[in-house]
């Protein structure tokens, strides 16, 4: 039977739901098709393949997932050799029980290969049936893959995946594996191979960065690769996400303050604000610890952006429980939180412990919490007018830009920031340019800048966004360089 790489014209769409993790595997996937002949469906047209990239955090998001195979059936009926993916960590927990309920269904894969999907597709269409492949730990490291990426001017660059902590609401490790870290060469390249197609911005991607090196042993490893990565010439941001209070150590916090490339940034998720809460959730910190931490960064770096996720109503959390949260978030003054009311994943330790907490006591404090965060982040984004700020354009980023006649762009702190275009300096401006103005208004979750453009610099990247092309990395297999030497920089290797 003819293979994908012979049909030129065989089309493809991936469709991500869930966390940064999914939206870079995405991205792989879109790589491993390219590569295998397929091409990107054009906007609005049916594909002959579509990939759910699926989640399994959120409640109900088995029934999300059948919700959208059954909307996809008639289309599959009406196209004939339409094939239906299914891959991500809901499809590594249900395995098979996906083709049963759906077997419409053509491919089931898990989050540990990956790379297998354009075999799996081939022998689909070959045997006529659904092929199910899920593996239980890693067959290779998903940055050894080729990936399309989504932005011209912003990339994501996995450090490790996996994780070793047992947060007991949490099915990540379950599903995602133990933490495996990338060699510091290997995510370096990667950068500088991102770089040289014009990208600005990185953000270093890992269930838990701050644990980074643990694989290999080097205590620090996390620090200096921050160090190591500003000084790729040419790269003018770096983020990085997830970090774990219980390891999150002071050479990080020296690492951001002493490195400009690295933004003043912090997501550092808290969870409660509850000693007993943090205890029964394994969090392995409590409240003292985790507002020290606040304290240095803020010590280190003043006008750093502190973020946060919290869960409300996990089980047994009390009033008490949850006003010591409300006390947290005074104290912490975070920018903006990332808010969830405590809901049951199937096959962790707090879907079965006593004490699950009624909707409607959840709902409430919910409610609470985001009035509180609201009146804070209001009060901390009117603090930057009359600031000025460097943006990075964004696309996407102001739903109603349009309406209003400005552009979006993200400040060195993550800020969002609409502002207004006009003028000489504002001709021509695309994502991926960088504009400097100066902050006229605050909303508790963003801010507008409608006075004039002060400058306007015209970037590769702008120049990628124009012309509608996206970076591509063909995956990288090195050994591992000294971390703190960042030249010479290794060589990419080709394909995968």
């Amino acid at each position: 039977m003819e293979s994908a790489a012979m049909s030129p014209e065989r089309t493809y769409r991936v469709r991500t739901y869930g966390c940064q993790m999914n939206v870079h595997d995405s991205e792989r996937l879109s790589g491993l098709l390219e590569q295998a002949g397929y091409r990107a469906a054009p906007e609005g047209d049916d594909a002959d393949v579509v990939v759910l990239n699926t989640c399994a955090v959120r409640e109900n998001a088995d029934n999300r997932l059948y919700g959208n195979l059954g909307h996809l059936r008639p289309v599959k009926d009406a196209r004939p050799g339409m094939q239906i993916a299914v891959g991500g960590c809901l499809a590594q927990k249900d395995r098979g029980e996906i083709v049963r309920r759906a077997p419409w269904v053509d491919v089931v894969f898990g989050t540990h290969n990956v790379g297998s999907l354009p075999a799996l597709l081939d022998r689909a269409r070959h045997n006529a049936e659904a092929q199910v492949e899920i593996v239980e730990s890693l067959e290779v490291f998903p940055s050894t893959l080729p990936a399309k990426r989504d932005s011209a001017y912003s990339g994501w660059v996995s450090i490790s995946v996996g994780c070793n902590n047992t947060c007991t609401f949490c099915i990540v490790p379950a599903l995602r594996g133990k933490e495996k870290d990338r060699r510091p060469g290997e995510i370096l390249a990667e950068v500088q191979a991102l770089v040289d197609q014009g990208v600005l911005e990185v953000t270093l991607l890992g269930q838990n960065v701050n644990a980074y090196g643990v694989e290999f042993r080097e205590r620090g490893a996390f620090a200096d690769l921050l160090r190591s990565a500003g000084r790729i010439e040419g790269l003018e941001r770096i983020r990085f996400t997830s970090p774990h209070p219980r390891e999150f150590t002071d050479d990080v916090i020296d690492a951001m303050a002493e490195t400009p490339a690295v933004c003043h940034q912090l997501h550092m998720p808290l969870q409660s604000g509850s000693d007993d809460v943090l205890r029964r959730m394994r969090r392995g910190y409590r409240q003292e610890r985790y507002l020290g931490i606040i304290d240095r960064v803020r010590a280190a770096m003043p006008d750093a952006a502190i973020t946060t996720d919290i869960i409300v109503g996990f089980p047994g959390e009390t009033e008490a429980d949850f006003e010591q949260t409300l006390e947290v978030v005074r104290q912490a003054r975070f920018a903006s939180a990332f808010t969830f009311q405590y809901s049951k994943r199937p096959g962790t330790p707090a879907a079965e412990m006593d004490e699950q907490l009624p909707k409607a006591v959840v709902q409430e404090r919910y409610l609470r919490l985001t009035a509180l965060q609201d009146e804070i982040s209001l009060a901390a984004n009117r603090a930057q007018v009359g600031r000025q700020v460097e943006l990075l354009v964004a696309a996407g980023e102001g739903s109603k830009d349009a309406a209003t006649g400005r552009l979006s762009g993200r400040a060195r702190d993550g800020r969002l920031v609409h502002f207004r275009v006009g003028g000489e300096i504002g001709a021509g401006i695309r994502p991926g340019d960088v504009v400097e103005t100066v902050v006229t208004d605050a909303k508790p979750h963003f801010l507008v800048a409608d006075g004039a453009l002060l400058s306007h610099r015209r970037t590769a990247a702008g120049d990628a966004s124009e012309a509608g092309t996206r970076p591509t990395t063909p995956g990288v297999a090195l050994g591992m360089p000294a971390i703190g030497v960042p030249e010479p920089l290794p060589v990419l290797a080709s394909g995968c």
